[in-house]
């Protein structure tokens, strides 16, 4: 680790170097003013374990590294929040270190770049800091009355003028997901939105809708997937279900148990930092609708016609080009492959998805007619996504054609 005043850049879990600031408990603005922020353990704590006790940590545009801690009951007595803006609360997931989440000033300020809003960044390190995974999930029925108690946060909405539940996005990862589907669940599914990345499989993965994140927990809800035969969640569960790399196994991420822990964390943090990613519009991550990641790479399904005059959903903030169409549509799943580092690129190439696909078919069919006028035997395999705008044609003596990128 390399630091420079309270600037410090090191290599996390994932392939790639990133750049925050490392702030204590309690800070000072540059005006003088004391901040509030993220609770930050040890794994003493994490032994010992820890009990439910939840902080909600205010940012706007005005205060953006300088945290204030919001009264649970009385939001609005924060002269900082206004329910003329639309609110975030952002819900960190299962922390068996105690640490602080390396993503929290990130999201923050990349939300505020979105648009001028509450953001709230919901700080749960105690009762999440727990070595037993299991005390953590069961404080997550708990949680919701700890947040900000549902009939106040509705009331709340209620006597403000031109305010409304469906301005709050909650954006929960991985066990805060689950958290955030509580809590909309417990409003009616009257919340605008939620985001749920990587939502936690281990002691979900036989839960009903009921005791997880269901399409129904807000008015519309989003999910990527990213590590579904680990630590997230096999299935569908929001109105669109972003599976990235086919929601497993993310190209860049350690192989062997060797590598140590990034072997455990990489494919199931990389939720986080491709939406990160999206937000910070570095990479452009289009999803196409499909029954399956294998169908996907054999670009059986790169049609968008269904969301005309849009394009196919995209991951980020901005879902109203295809909000109202996916939640006529019910559950939707779509598909997208990325590079392994950073900005994450996506392998497709968008530019030529209308044609390029029918131009491969014909162009096969056309050698294909070839080779049966030769009597020759022939085989047609696609060994991967077509990624590249050409693709590179190889035949083998055995008289096997072969489409690789």
């Amino acid at each position: 680790m390399k630091c420079l005043s309270n600037c410090c850049s090191f290599t996390v879990f994932e392939p790639v170097t990133v750049r925050l600031w490392i702030v204590p408990l309690m800070s000072e603005s540059e005006t003088g003013e004391s901040c509030d922020n993220f609770t930050d353990l040890d794994l003493t704590h994490c032994f010992v374990g820890t009990s439910l006790y939840v902080r909600l940590l205010l940012y706007t545009r005005s205060n953006l590294d300088c945290g204030r801690e919001l009264n649970h009951h009385h939001l609005s007595s924060q002269p900082l929040f206004s329910l003329s803006r639309p609110t975030a609360f952002v819900i960190h997931g299962y922390r068996p270190t105690g640490a602080p989440p390396i993503w929290i000033n990130h999201i923050v300020h990349l939300l505020a770049e979105q648009e001028d809003m509450n953001i709230i960044v919901v700080d749960w390190n105690k009762g999440a800091a727990n070595l037993n995974y299991f005390t953590a999930v069961t404080y997550t029925r708990e949680f919701f009355h700890a947040l900000c108690h549902p009939v106040y946060l509705k009331s709340l909405y209620d006597r403000a003028e031109g305010a409304s539940l469906s301005s709050v996005h909650l954006i929960g990862v991985s066990l805060g997901a689950h958290l955030a589907g509580f809590v909309g669940a417990n409003l009616k599914g009257k919340i605008g939105r939620i985001t749920g990345l990587d939502p936690a499989g281990p002691m979900f993965t036989r839960a009903t809708p009921e005791e997880r994140l269901d399409p129904s927990d807000a008015m519309f809800v989003d999910v990527l997937h990213t590590d579904m035969n680990s630590f997230g969640l096999r299935g569908a569960h929001g109105h669109i279900d972003f599976y990235a790399n086919g929601g497993a196994d993310q190209p860049g991420c350690p192989k062997t148990i060797f590598s140590g822990k990034s072997y455990f964390v990489c494919d199931h943090q990389r939720s986080v930092f491709l939406f990160l990613c999206a937000l910070n519009r570095t990479c452009t991550l289009t999803g196409y609708p499909c029954s399956s990641y294998s169908d996907f790479l054999d670009a059986r399904c790169l049609q968008c016609e269904t969301f005309k005059p849009a394009s196919c959903p995209v991951l980020g903030y901005d879902v109203s080009p295809w909000r109202e169409t996916l939640q006529q549509l019910g559950q939707t799943k779509v598909f997208f492959s990325t590079t392994g580092a950073l900005p994450y690129k996506s392998k497709y190439d968008t530019r030529t998805s209308k044609k390029f696909p029918s131009q491969v078919k014909q162009t096969l069919k056309r050698m294909e007619w070839c080779f049966r006028m030769r009597s020759m035997p022939l085989t047609l395999r696609a060994t991967s996504f077509y990624s590249e705008s050409q693709l590179q044609h190889r035949l083998n003596p055995g008289g096997y054609f072969e489409a690789a990128n």
